[in-house]
């Protein structure tokens, strides 16, 4: 599911706008897409107009109770760790910043 078809550029702008409130977040180009770290925790990734947030076994399964799936960057890969976040979630600032401080938590190993 992708909210833009208009360049993973303007998608891009347009999270980190939602996410306006993480600190020290900050935007790296990687696995062609997009790699977002608050500070030095690596915990979401942006790709092909889809954004991914790192999980841990309890906030997976919300995840997929809302039908999201992990990130596949090809035929042969699969990332379990980073899924994908809900449309309604990513077009939401006050949730989408209560996700990704979730998930910058798990990436910093204080989740």
């Amino acid at each position: 599911m992708k909210i833009r078809r208009d360049g993973d550029q303007s998608f891009v702008d347009f999270v980190c706008g939602q996410l306006d409130g993480i600190p020290e977040l900050r935007v790296k180009r990687m696995f062609g897409g997009y790699g977002l770290y608050a500070g030095s925790a690596f915990f979401s990734i942006i790709h092909q107009g889809c954004l991914y947030f790192k999980t841990d076994a309890l906030s997976q399964r919300r995840y997929e109770e809302a039908g999201m799936a992990p990130f596949r960057p090809s035929e042969k890969q699969t990332l379990r760790r980073y899924y994908q976040v809900p449309v309604d979630i990513t077009e939401d600032a006050d949730a989408l910043q209560r996700w990704a401080r979730e998930s910058v938590a798990i990436a910093a190993g204080i989740g």
